[in-house]
């Protein structure tokens, strides 16, 4: 029934008793529920499919995020079908939705867990199929998850359940996975043959980089060598025909740089004109002024602002960049490939630096205001010790002693240096009068002015437990209740919950806080909190062998 592709359980069952109508006895052993539970439950009959419905919606997720920057999306990385499905099904039940989860596949992680080759480094050496492979394996478990989740609902239905609305509104597991075709395997034609491969599997969204491709690097590392603009900008081209050859006309293209970590190009373009896009790429490369008499035979020789000079060049053919000047050709790159057909930015860094994201992202929408950047949260780098060596700069910077904290072992703060990000308070009383003021900078609070943390105490709890753990649910120290007096006698440890929130409100939308409080004699007093502030508990277990008993 390739007219109801997405048709729902409703409008299926009449289509299919209308077709048993019409071609009559024939058709008698053919049970219309049957039929239309199958159509309901593959919903998508092909790989292009999926690619049409997948990208409008990345398209309506974009232009969300480009009415409001808080509605981003979160892509999960995965290397096979079944972790696929098992993340999706996990992130619908949790949140009740799978909207704004899409599925990231890397060229590193397959290469590291997808070739046949055994694992190999990110290098582009394995297959070219075996993303298409496992776009096709991942679509085929997302779709066995609905036919799953929607024979459960028929069931209940069959039960006497109320759940047509269900049914018929019924969310899928299908959602948009980004494909990393690495630097396209080959020239523009493969790039546009392998697309159609991706395409064809499901694929909304292809990302590609503008490394060499027979010498393409983890993004992560030095050595890296990219091309002219103009190669660039021949592939994505090639995805673009590859979409519309197969009807995806809203697919997406990710074009990615890798310019702040590459030193190298691998061929000089060619001008046409004073201050055309090669010329812009040739500026960028490092000279030095020569005379026409020092230049020796077959060098490659430039004319720039009317002097003679010869590019630096490797033995191996490679051309090198000037020093500092990576920045500047990520804002080129990602400026020229907006200019020409790609949707979403990606910028490689070496390390999780926010701030040096930030600044090039914001020149490039001088430019383009509509930017979107897709940022790499790669297991790969160490967020915590990242972030710690950036502070640690900027404390340098302001003048900070940092005497106390080793340099070179920032990975373990020995209570030193504590980084918080949410957390705006502490508890430190100074005389009656405590100031209060905000603590504003993430690194150890001791050294911020004070507030006292009791305005913002959302929850604190006091269990006490005897010598064995087990918790005594009623302890009076000083009252009537001759219960309490005995359990005071027993008292070894008291167990202390603190919880804190933010000073501000930090989410862009309530969140809802259940707290279980401890209730003598009873299964606890649950108190729900509604709110934009975050929220964190401390605990302590305290040994109260030093109580007096009276």
């Amino acid at each position: 029934m390739k007219n109801l592709s997405q048709a729902n359980y409703s409008s299926a069952l009449q289509a299919v008793r209308n077709l048993k109508e019409k071609y009559g006895d024939t058709w008698n052993a053919i049970d219309p529920e049957s039929a239309a539970r199958m159509v309901t439950q593959n919903r998508f009959k092909t790989g292009l499919d999926i690619a049409n419905y997948t990208a409008a919606i990345m398209r309506k997720d974009m232009a969300e995020y480009d009415a409001d920057s808080s509605q981003y999306t979160q892509s999960l990385g995965c290397w096979h079908g079944f972790v696929a499905q098992q993340k999706m099904i996990a992130v619908k039940k949790h949140h009740k939705t799978t909207n704004k989860k899409y599925l990231y596949l890397s060229g590193w992680m397959v290469a590291a867990l997808r070739s046949e080759f055994g694992p190999l480094p990110d290098q582009s050496m394995h297959e070219k199929t075996a993303v298409p492979a496992l776009i096709k394996e991942i679509y085929d478990f997302l779709r066995q998850a609905d036919a799953i989740e929607l024979n459960d609902l028929f069931n209940r239905l069959e039960n006497g359940e109320d759940v047509q609305d269900q049914i018929d509104n019924f969310e899928t597991h299908i959602v948009p996975i980004i494909a990393d075709i690495d630097a396209g395997f080959g020239n523009e034609e493969a790039t546009y043959l392998l697309s159609k491969k991706m395409i064809e599997a499901g694929a909304c969204a292809i990302q590609i980089e503008n490394q060499v491709s027979d010498a393409k690097q983890c993004g992560h590392q030095d050595g890296k060598v990219t091309v002219p603009h103009e190669d660039f900008i021949a592939k994505l081209n090639a995805i673009r025909y590859a979409f519309l050859e197969l009807g995806v006309d809203e697919g997406i293209i990710v074009a990615r740089t890798d310019s702040e970590g590459a030193g190298l190009t691998q061929k000089l373009p060619v001008s046409q004109e004073p201050g055309d896009l090669a010329s812009k790429y040739l500026a960028f490369v490092e000279t030095e002024e020569i005379a026409i008499n020092d230049a020796k035979e077959d060098d490659v020789l430039l004319k720039r602002d009317g002097k003679l000079v010869r590019p630096v060049r490797l033995a191996n053919g490679l051309y090198k960049f000037k020093n500092g000047s990576n920045i500047d050709r990520v804002v080129l790159d990602c400026i020229t490939s907006l200019q020409n057909g790609a949707d979403l930015l990606w910028i490689e860094t070496p390390t999780p630096n926010v701030k040096q994201i930030a600044h090039m992202v914001n020149r490039i929408k001088d430019v383009m205001p509509n930017a979107k950047l897709v940022y790499n949260n790669s297991p790969s780098f160490n967020w915590t010790l990242n972030f710690r060596n950036q502070v640690f700069e900027e404390m340098l910077l302001e003048g900070e002693n940092m005497t106390a904290y080793d340099r070179n072992n920032l990975k373990e703060a020995n209570g030193r240096i504590s980084f918080y990000l949410a957390r705006e308070v502490i508890e430190k009383q100074i005389g009656k009068n405590p100031k209060k003021v905000y603590c504003k900078k993430y690194r150890n609070q001791t050294d911020c002015a004070p507030i006292m943390i009791t305005p913002f105490v959302s929850d604190f709890q006091v269990v006490f437990k005897d010598v064995n753990g087990k918790e005594l649910n009623d302890v009076c120290f000083n009252c009537s209740s001759q219960t309490a007096k005995d359990n005071q006698k027993e008292v070894h440890t008291a167990e202390i919950y603190l919880t804190v929130r933010s000073a501000n409100q930090i989410y862009s939308a309530d969140k809802k806080v259940i707290i279980t409080n401890h209730d003598p004699g009873k299964k606890g007093l649950q108190q729900t909190i509604t709110d934009r502030h975050h929220r964190e508990t401390f605990f302590a277990s305290a040994y109260l062998r030093n109580i007096v008993l009276n």
